[in-house]
Formats: C-alpha cells, sequence, structure tokens
C-alpha cells in the first residue's frame, strides 16, 4: 500500500517572503492538497509504526521528519539574559536567524510564524535587546516590540562636523580613546570605501582620507563596539544614501566630474552655507571658481584655511581674525589660493549638501555674503554687484 506513495519535499522558496517558507508538496498521482496532506502524515506514521522491529531508529527518524510538520518551539518567556542586535536592513528570517545562533528561540520557522501572526511586528527596529534563552517565538516577538528591552546607545553625529570633531563626539559617548579611532581611519578602503570613490579627473594628486564619508545621523551604538566597527557603520551609511541618491552615476554624467570632486564640493557647500536654502548655490559658486571663469580658478573660502588649522591641531579663526599669514600659508595644501580643488573633503556634509552638489541651480555666480542673522546670503556674478550685497551686510551687522 506505500509503495506508490511518493513524498516530496520541495527545495526553499527565494524571494523576501519565500526565503523563509520550505514549501511541502505530497506527490501522489498527480494529486495534492491538505487533506492529502494530512493522510501522508498518517501513513508514514502508520509505516513506522509497523516497522518498529527496526529498533529505536525508525522512531528517530520518525522525530526528525516530525519537525517537518510540527514547529520546533520553545514555551514560555525563558530564562537567564542575553542581548542580541537587530542589524540594519534585517528581514525576519535575518532576525531570526539572530536569535536562533543566540539561543533565544528554537528555530527560525518559531519566529517567523510567530511574527506573521502579529501585525505590530513590521514595527521591531534595528538594534540591540536584551532578551532570555528559550524563549517561545510569541514571546520572542511581544520582548522586542517593548522597547524597555531594547538598549538605547544612540548619538547623533551633525552635519558638517569634520572626522576629527566626529572621534571625539564618538569617544565622549563610548569611552574608546580617540586615537583608536584615527588609527582605524587611515585605511578608508579597510573600513569599506570602494577605492574608486578616490578617483579624480582634475588632474591633482589623490589622498585617501575618511573624510567626507563618515554620514552624518544619529547611530544605535551597539555595547561592545570598537572603533573600526562605528567607523564602518557610518561609512556603510554614507554608501547607502549616495547609492539611493544614484550621486555617482549623477554628477559624472550631469556635472561631468568624478563623484570625490563633488563630495569635495558638497563639503564646501555644507561648510559655507548658513541656511540649507542655500547649499546647491553655494556648490554653484565653487564649480564656477574652480572649473569656469574666475581669474585664479581658485576657491577662495576661508573654511579651507580653518580645516587646515584645525586638522594641524591649531585653533580656528573666524574671516575677520585671520592674517595674510594664515589664507596664504603656501605650506597649506588647503591654501584658498590655490588652483582647483583641495585635496579632501573638509567634513562630512548632510543629505542636502549632497544634493546640492549632485543637482545645483543654474548660475553664473562667483560671489557670495551672508546679509541677515537666519544666514541666507546674496550672489553675485560680478565683483560690482558682490560690493553692493556686501554693503547691505554691513547694515545688518553681518560683517
Amino acid at each position: 500500500m506505500i509503495d506508490d506513495l511518493d513524498l516530496g519535499f520541495d527545495e526553499p522558496e527565494r524571494g523576501e517572503k519565500g526565503r523563509h517558507r520550505r514549501s511541502f508538496v505530497r506527490k501522489r498521482n498527480g494529486g495534492s492538497g491538505s487533506g492529502g496532506r494530512g493522510k501522508t502524515f498518517l501513513a508514514l506514521l502508520m509505516a513506522l509504526l509497523l516497522l518498529g522491529g527496526i529498533g529505536g531508529g525508525a522512531f528517530y527518524g520518525f522525530d526528525r521528519i516530525q519537525n517537518y510538520f510540527v514547529t520546533p518551539d520553545y514555551d514560555g518567556s525563558g530564562s537567564g539574559e542575553i542581548t542580541v542586535e537587530i542589524k540594519n536592513g534585517a528581514l525576519l528570517a535575518d532576525m531570526a536567524d539572530a536569535l536562533v545562533a543566540a539561543d533565544v528561540v528554537k528555530s527560525q520557522k518559531a519566529f517567523i510564524e510567530a511574527a506573521e501572526a502579529n501585525s505590530r511586528s513590521k514595527n521591531i527596529q534595528p538594534g540591540t535587546y536584551k532578551l532570555r534563552k528559550q524563549m517561545s517565538g510569541a514571546s520572542a516577538v511581544t520582548a522586542m516590540l517593548d522597547l524597555k528591552n531594547k538598549i538605547v546607545n544612540g548619538l547623533t553625529i551633525p552635519e558638517g562636523r569634520t572626522s576629527m570633531n566626529i572621534y571625539k563626539l564618538l569617544s565622549e559617548k563610548t569611552k574608546i580613546p580617540v586615537k583608536d579611532f584615527q588609527a582605524a581611519a587611515k585605511d578608508p578602503e579597510a573600513l569599506g570605501v570602494p577605492d574608486w570613490w578616490f578617483k579624480r579627473d582634475d588632474g591633482k594628486k589623490v589622498v585617501k582620507s575618511i573624510e567626507g564619508f563618515l554620514y552624518p545621523d544619529t547611530y544605535e551604538i551597539p555595547p561592545k563596539a570598537t572603533a573600526e566597527s562605528i567607523l564602518k557603520l557610518m561609512v556603510d551609511n554614507f554608501l547607502s544614501v549616495t547609492g539611493e541618491m544614484k550621486f555617482a552615476d549623477r554628477v559624472q554624467k550631469e556635472r561631468k566630474v568624478s563623484p570625490y570632486e563633488a563630495l569635495i564640493v558638497s563639503s564646501l557647500a555644507q561648510a559655507e552655507a548658513g541656511n540649507k536654502d542655500d547649499l546647491g548655490k553655494v556648490a554653484r559658486v565653487a564649480y564656477n571658481r574652480v572649473y569656469g571663469e574666475f581669474p585664479c580658478n581658485c576657491l577662495e573660502m576661508d573654511v579651507t584655511v580653518n580645516y587646515y588649522l584645525e586638522s594641524t591641531g591649531q585653533k580656528t579663526k573666524s574671516s575677520k581674525e585671520m592674517t595674510a599669514a594664515d589664507m596664504d600659508n603656501p605650506k597649506n595644501p588647503y591654501n584658498r589660493k590655490l588652483p582647483g580643488l583641495v585635496p579632501t573633503p573638509i567634513n562630512n556634509p548632510g543629505k542636502q549638501a549632497l544634493e546640492g552638489a549632485m543637482n545645483p541651480p543654474v548660475g553664473k555666480w562667483l560671489f557670495f555674503v551672508a546679509i541677515d542673522k537666519q544666514g541666507h546670503s546674496e550672489f553675485a556674478e560680478t565683483p560690482e554687484q558682490h560690493e553692493r550685497n556686501k554693503a547691505k551686510a554691513r547694515e545688518a551687522g553681518i560683517i
């Protein structure tokens, strides 16, 4: 009676949903269905009982096969305490894998089925959770939806901070020495920056720096994080954001510059624009000065001087405080009078600054000056227009 029975186990389905489902198909004379599945299971059970004389091995085999039909799961809310990290972008299957590895749940299937039965499971956030070992799938889902179990160790990195400043912020939060971050940052490619990001089309020497790639955002710092793992997290975020924006493709196609040059321009706009409305216009000025008809084809921006001062351990200065020696130091590779763009970005720009450099408004502006206390600037094409704008700024007490 059992000779014509063909019990087939299909390969796991793929895809975002299918990745955590295994399909079981009973194949008998071309038929299928839930009723057939129950009969198949009964026939299998009877066959194993009839073959009981084979010994315990038959029942061991039955126990293994039974797991295909009964979800392996723990009972109750578990015991002890363990921390589990859920990474950014994790799907249910990824979460389940992390929980199984930590022995929080008994099987991937137990967690996934419990999550699919709970409409709130879509609210489970990436981060680190305090959980218990050997929890039922449903208990694990409930625990992860309770924010009391989420270890909050967040840190916000503001837009436009230099890498040196970011290391200090990270060190204060994590107690990891600044020197550890400096050491980890010496090799940007080891932190995940692709080598093609450091290619330039302007003939300037390539300087591989982490500056510009530490994306400003709010980060959850895992309890056992290292300087290297934190910087990798920030670089990965930068690559995700710029990838979604198609930043590299668009600046090469539309601006005719390399992605690294556009990243430098983004950082200049982030540093110079006193208002988000002006980020794109400042980027346009930078492009016009370096690649246009500006007499020296130089940036003439004080912010590049300040970056050099900070990177060499000196005190930064306002424009009024800067001397001629500060602004035109021949030893300064970020000298504002040197033709072309500076060697590296001068800070870590946010998304709006990146957008401004990727798609700046059309204009022939070569000059700008802040004219109000909200940071708005007036832009000019000629020195004469610029002088009139500077007069406005003086009247407003800005300069």
